[in-house]
C-alpha cells in the first residue's frame, strides 16, 4: 500500500482558504457552457434568492482537487480521478467568498489497476452555517 493507505481514518485539514471570485465562477461557466444566471449576471442576480450569484455546485466540487494535493503526502507515482460518490452541496458558496475543505480517507483497495482510494470530503465557506459540499471522492493511484 502507499502513504494513503497510513492515513485511512485521519481527518486532514483544514486546508487554506481559496478564492471563489466572479471571474473563477464566469470562467467555469464559460469552460462548461453553464451561464444560468444565477452564476454570470450579478445585477440579476442581487435580485434573486441568493442575493448575489454563486458558485456553481460542481465548481465547488472541482475546487476539492487543489484542496486535496494541499493535504495528501506527494504521490511518487501518477494520481488520477476515478469518480466520486455521494455528492451534495447543502448550501451555496457566494462570489467573493472563501471556502477551504477537510478531509478524511475512509479506504484504500488494491485493484488490477492500482490503488483505489475513497476520500471523504467536507467543503466550507467562509460565514456560512452548512457545509457547501460533502462529498466521496475516489482516487487511483496507478502503480
Amino acid at each position: 500500500m502507499t502513504r494513503l493507505g497510513e492515513l485511512v481514518g485521519v481527518e486532514l485539514g483544514p486546508t487554506s482558504w481559496l478564492w471563489v471570485t466572479q471571474h473563477r465562477i464566469d470562467s467555469f461557466a464559460s469552460a462548461t457552457g453553464d451561464p444560468q444566471w444565477i452564476h454570470t449576471d450579478p445585477e440579476r442576480a442581487a435580485a434573486g434568492p441568493f442575493g448575489t450569484t454563486i458558485a456553481h455546485g460542481f465548481l465547488t466540487l472541482s475546487l476539492c482537487v487543489p484542496m486535496l494535493y494541499e493535504v495528501l503526502p506527494p504521490a511518487e507515482t501518477m494520481v488520477v480521478n476515478y469518480g466520486a460518490n455521494r455528492v451534495r452541496f447543502p448550501a451555496a458558496v457566494p462570489s467573493g467568498s472563501r471556502i477551504r475543505g477537510r478531509f478524511r480517507v475512509l479506504e484504500v483497495e488494491a485493484t488490477r489497476a492500482g490503488e483505489r482510494a475513497t476520500i471523504e470530503a467536507v467543503v466550507q465557506c467562509e460565514g456560512v452555517e452548512k457545509p457547501v459540499c460533502v462529498a466521496e471522492l475516489v482516487t487511483l493511484t496507478v502503480l
